[in-house]
């Protein structure tokens, strides 16, 4: 928009104000405000002050997290992240785009966040408040150092908030960053301050409701974490695509979130994974898997708390572990308030594909080839409304001659009332997506939340559509053709039809028409392309978008189902041909490999191909069910080695110096999802007798503190040490002495 000598006013949703201003150049600039929700929000702009606001467009907002450049970074987030504890001080530094602020000078604002009101009423309301600027009229070169001073008294009580970084020509402007607002009291002495904090917490937490029960339960393997995508995606704070950096869970190489929201609170779950592909459960380490009040990514409406994005999860769930865990040593606490959920009742979806020439794997494993022209009903539901479409179209051979086969080149979509996405390849053979009929970009973001769904694109020609019943689509590019795969929870069996078939676990009527009639699963090609055609789509129900003339008239004039196309059905395995021999090379024994070389003359389609099967079958593998037998305690008195409760896995028990076992030293989890042998024990072992110690005591031979056997010895101020690490026991521990009788 380029307006010159004016000023502007932005008004989002109806309801939220913002200034705006005019650059050098007569652009005028739209400053976001300080929102509670992600997703596109509609915006006008007045040019007279408000009388009027005669432009219009939508402003999409998202979560810092799925941003592909980030405009704002913290330099060393760790040395911001500890700001004020011993041995970290000195400057901190901020950089910034400056490209992405038409001026020659900045200004630097504190702003806090809090919630207000009863948790989990009418009025429990989230809050942005400008606090006071940190630098003013600073030149806009990309970078700010400074020596933090501590906050004055009457902001003591913003533990949590941003810096915004503004034009210095216009007051309250927009940016994204994060920061530590710490006061002197933080200063002085941190960890009996985060103590405290961390204590206040925890008393909170236990008058608020219990929202674990509602919470989808974790996979059990790395492997179904990472296939599980319609109900799962990365945690981009612990990724191992990118190197596994893990700040808040040691020993992790990988977390997932859920996607979903719990239904009533909110909430969100979290599951992280070491280098074994084994889920790390909080009650064995403090890397484990943590759930979350405040699902990090927010939850629609949004809007209010525990809802808002990021900024919920913050308050909720990170500030305090920094006050139990990073700040101070009470993680004891954290860990109490954020328990590890297993997967014992983690079911892992069924997943069906399409790809090539076009050959489908439905959700009961069947195979087979379909090669119609025109749009088909792939799969639908009459548990959500789930619809999801194909449209194929002619394949080429390499001279650019039509081919008498065809693939999969557009997919559209929509669950219940949901937008509709359709993903199709562009004329330049790129990935389009198109939201409700218009394209849109992913050229600044990965993300994007819409009604009813989340959509997630990749630089690698990947999309992702996560739908609000567990549903996903992946959709990728592959050579010209599309691949497609679906992942359905164990929700929708018996529930589907199409050309994925019903899923039930029964192959014998995975083809089933319209009229509910079905066809011998050894039907020939012909018959199968009889199948196909039943699911043509109608114009009425059709979900794609015909917004070119070739569209119009082979798609939305034309017949659904191009009767008059008739596919190769056997293509004929030539020895003579040199073709055969680099098709057998390529695609040994795949026999969709192999066909669509032969029916394209292509090893590139076939390679395609070749990798499409074998994506698939590594995903099904990877989503097979695993048995769990849950987490197992230490005995009293005792330990544990083991920490993999999978069927097969062993648990080994051990008990301290003084005691002796009874149960079980070893307990395998079976097939039957239960442990073997007998709950263990450590009991006191006979000949000894337990007393309190008395410093001065000769006899004194081997101490339990803490439930952990030590050795002990006396120095000459007759004050008791530990051998190993030379420190003296606090005079206010309970000591358990052992003595032969």
């Amino acid at each position: 928009m380029a307006l010159r000598n004016v000023s502007n006013i932005n008004r989002f949703k109806q309801q939220v104000i913002t200034s705006g201003y005019v650059d050098k150049d007569g652009k005028a600039h739209c400053l976001s405000p300080l929102l509670y929700e992600t997703g596109f929000i509609p915006f006008e702009v007045s040019t007279d002050g408000g009388l009027t606001f005669p432009y219009s467009g939508t402003w999409l907002s998202v979560h810092h997290s799925k941003v592909l450049v980030e405009e704002c970074t913290l330099v060393n987030e760790t040395k911001w992240q500890y700001y004020g504890t011993p041995g970290t001080d000195g400057n901190l530094t901020l950089t910034w785009t400056h490209q992405a602020l038409a001026a020659p000078h900045i200004n630097i604002e504190v702003w806090g966040y809090q919630e207000t009101g009863d948790s989990y009423s009418e009025n429990w309301l989230a809050e942005w408040k400008y606090l006071y600027t940190l630098a003013r009229e600073v030149p806009n070169t990309g970078t700010f150092s400074f020596i933090p001073v501590p906050a004055e008294a009457n902001y003591n009580t913003w533990d949590f908030g941003i810096l915004r970084i503004t034009p210095s020509t216009y007051s309250d402007g927009p940016a994204h960053a994060l920061a530590w607002h710490l006061g002197e009291d933080f200063r002085n002495e941190p960890a009996a301050w985060a103590t405290a904090k961390c204590i206040e917490w925890d008393r909170k937490e236990e008058q608020l409701p219990n929202f674990m029960e509602e919470i989808i339960d974790c996979p059990c393997t790395l492997a179904q974490a990472r296939a599980d995508t319609g109900r799962f995606h990365t945690d981009y704070g612990c990724d191992i695509e990118k190197g596994s950096v893990c700040t808040y869970h040691p020993g992790a190489v990988h977390c997932v979130r859920a996607i979903q929201a719990s239904p009533q609170y909110g909430a969100g779950q979290q599951c992280c994974y070491d280098s074994t592909g084994t889920q790390i459960l909080t009650q064995d380490s403090t890397g484990g898997s943590t759930p979350d009040r405040g699902h990090d990514w927010g939850a629609p409406p949004f809007l209010k708390p525990p809802r808002i994005p990021a900024f919920s999860h913050w308050l909720y769930d990170v500030i305090s572990f920094y006050y139990c865990c990073l700040w101070s040593a009470n993680c004891h606490f954290y860990m109490k308030n954020r328990p590890s959920s297993d997967c014992r009742t983690y079911h892992p979806p069924r997943a069906a594909s399409a790809f090539g020439d076009p050959h489908f794997l439905t959700f009961d494993g069947l195979n087979f080839t379909f090669k119609g022209q025109g749009e088909y009903t792939l799969v639908e539901s009459d548990l959500t409304s789930l619809r999801v479409q194909g449209r194929t179209q002619q394949a080429h051979f390499p001279n650019g001659t039509q081919a008498q086969v065809t693939g999969l080149s557009a997919v559209a979509m929509q669950e219940n009332n949901s937008d509709v996405i359709e993903v199709r390849y562009s004329a330049d053979l790129n990935l389009e997506v198109l939201l409700n009929q218009k394209v849109v970009n992913f050229s600044e973001q990965s993300w994007m939340d819409l009604e009813g769904l989340f959509l997630h694109s990749t630089a690698d020609q990947k999309v992702t559509v996560m739908f609000s019943s567990g549903s996903g689509v992946e959709i990728r590019g592959s050579g010209g053709f599309l691949t497609l795969t679906v992942l359905l929870p164990e929700k929708f069996m018996n529930h589907t039809q199409g050309l994925f078939g019903v899923m039930n676990g029964n192959t014998e009527d995975e083809f089933t028409f319209k009229n509910k009639s079905t066809m011998s699963v050894h039907a020939s090609p012909q018959q199968l392309f009889e199948f196909g055609a039943n699911w043509a789509v109608e114009n009425g129900t059709s979900l794609f978008t015909y917004d070119t003339e070739i569209l119009l008239n082979d798609y939305f004039y034309g017949e659904k189902h191009n009767a008059s196309f008739l596919p190769v059905f056997y293509p004929y395995e030539d020895p003579a041909d040199p073709l055969v021999d680099e098709m057998v090379s390529l695609c040994d024994s795949d026999p969709f490999c192999r066909f669509d070389v032969l029916t394209t003359r292509s090893l590139q389609v076939g390679n395609f191909t070749r990798l499409s099967h074998q994506n698939h079958k590594q995903l099904v593998e990877s989503l097979e069910p695993v048995i769990s037998c849950g987490w197992l305690d230490s005995p009293t008195n005792g330990r544990k080695e083991g920490t993999n409760y999978l069927l097969g896995s062993a648990i080994h028990f051990t008990c301290n110096q003084g005691y002796e076992l009874t149960g079980s030293k070893e307990r395998i989890c079976q097939s039957t999802g239960a442990w073997s042998g007998d709950s263990p024990d450590c009991i006191l072992r006979s000949g000894l007798s337990p007393f309190k110690h008395n410093k001065s005591s000769p006899e004194i031979t081997t101490m339990i503190i803490m439930g952990q056997s030590q050795h002990m010895a006396l120095d000459k101020s007759n004050s008791l040490f530990r051998e190993d690490i030379g420190h003296e026991i606090p005079a206010h521990l309970e000591i358990l002495v052992f003595k032969s009788e």
